[in-house]
């Protein structure tokens, strides 16, 4: 088990520093990674070669209290929700921004922006996101992180307050460079093992991995160990939903290169205001701020290219992340939000990016599977199983010289999704294959490709 570095008070329970405002979005300096320990590995950075490891690994980790009648950790903090009020911390909200730092630290990324509502804090990551909520911590990461060696410090500071895991959900979509990776994860086997060495910590961690879709296509590597009880099977219900785009438009992608922006609106705005302003242009040029109406954002662009996007909406969480270099483009969202259909969310979605395939994946339990009504898997007959989305048709025109030095306008017209109007029409996904499967008690992942057609 690690031992506690940093300030020794921090790891007596005192709680972070206090926020300001309704929304708490403070942008952080980043920490250095933390020494190499028996775990890991080579240890050895990956330099920008000019293409980069989209798809996620997710790490979905709940907790209960170790002694069901003590009272969980809490304290009252500055920061004020929505309603004018200050938020009540409980649980995992707790922990001081020291702890937070080597959960990110043993996953190799580090905390850029925080904002808070009531039920959850939100952290956009130099890779990816965290949410953590009084009893679930949810962590996404790209890249070469090394996502699963933060296992065992989730252990120890949950013990801390007096949590003990409950249930554990691992997963990712098969890696499109998997030589870049480190330890653990190097294969799905390695995850598990890796897995299976932490039992001695924590006995919870008994569970299964499971591949589901073709393993000579795109697929998905699932890991659950499930102990938990549901009290009440009506309202305690989960479900994830995740859509990862590949080969998204390029006119789209450009939308997030770092340099389509002005760097700087003249000498007194800063650099981090201009990542800010930059951030919310992007968000806007490609319509994010759509996808989910109501919530609170934080978004962030990245130098030279790429975005991520944190939203949270009373209980429920949406996150995006986009890597636009040509050659590997992909943009992910996911959101655990509870709908009753998610069509008009997928459609808009994958309107938004214009890929040229996606993953669609969804993990919930047998409630939430009932209370959706419509699966958006499995929406119709293979034959019929289709996303259809409204495109149109675009022209730019452009002068150039014919061969006697006169000078004319040319047009190029192209078809591309995107929203209505102009010469529309529509464009159809049509899936290619799906598979499902349900794991311990009543855990359903189930995971579909889908294929523009034409």
């Amino acid at each position: 088990m690690e031992s506690n570095d940093g300030d020794p008070a921090a790891d007596r329970g005192s709680p972070p520093p206090p926020g300001v405002g309704t929304i708490l979005n403070l942008m952080q300096p980043q920490q250095p990674y933390e020494v190499e320990d028996d775990h890991s590995g080579s240890g050895v950075i990956r330099d920008y070669n000019g293409v980069f490891e989209g798809p996620e690994k997710t790490l979905e980790v709940c907790f209960r209290k170790i002694a069901p009648n003590c009272q969980d950790a809490e304290y009252i903090s500055d920061s004020i929700a929505a309603g004018g009020e200050p938020i009540l911390r409980t649980g995992l909200r707790t922990l001081p921004r020291g702890d937070i730092d080597r959960i990110c630290a043993r996953a190799r990324c580090t905390i850029l922006s925080r904002m808070s509502n009531r039920y959850l804090d939100a952290y956009v990551l130099s890779e990816s996101s965290l949410f953590v909520y009084p009893h679930m911590i949810v962590l996404k990461t790209c890249g070469t992180t090394t996502l699963l060696r933060c296992v065992a410090t989730l252990i120890e500071l949950g013990r801390k307050i007096g949590l003990e895991i409950d249930w554990l959900g691992y997963s990712r979509k098969n890696f499109s460079f998997p030589g870049d990776q480190m330890f653990p994860h190097g294969s799905f086997h390695q995850e598990l093992d890796y897995l299976y060495s932490h039992r001695n910590l924590c006995d919870r961690l008994n569970g299964d991995g499971y591949t589901l879709g073709p393993v000579t296509g795109d697929h998905w590597f699932v890991f659950v160990a499930d102990h938990t009880k549901r009290w009440d099977l009506e309202h305690d219900t989960d479900r994830v939903l995740n859509i990862m785009m590949f080969d998204i438009d390029q006119d789209v992608a450009q939308k997030f290169y770092f340099d389509q922006y002005q760097a700087s609106l003249g000498p007194d705005e800063t650099e981090e205001e201009a990542i800010r302003r930059i951030s919310m242009e992007q968000t806007k040029s490609a319509g994010i701020d759509a996808l989910i109406p109501g919530a609170t954002i934080d978004p962030r662009a990245f130098e030279p290219c790429g975005y991520s996007m944190n939203a949270i909406l009373f209980h429920s969480y949406a996150t995006m992340h986009i890597t636009p270099e040509e050659g590997s483009s992909y943009a992910s969202f996911e959101t655990n939000q509870k709908l009753k259909s998610y069509t008009s969310l997928i459609s808009n979605v994958v309107r938004a990016f214009r890929p040229k395939r996606f993953v669609m994946t969804l993990m919930a339990d047998e409630g939430g599977v009932v209370q959706m009504g419509k699966n958006p898997l499995f929406t119709d007959s293979a034959s019929n199983a289709k996303v259809v989305v409204p495109f149109m048709t675009s022209s730019k025109s452009f002068h150039c010289g014919d061969a006697d030095g006169n000078s004319k306008v040319l047009t190029k017209t192209k078809s591309c999704l995107g929203g209505g109007g102009g010469n529309g029409g529509m464009a159809t996904y049509k899936r290619r294959d799906i598979a499902s499967i349900k794991v311990e008690d009543d855990v359903v992942c189930m995971m579909g490709n889908w294929v523009l057609e034409g």
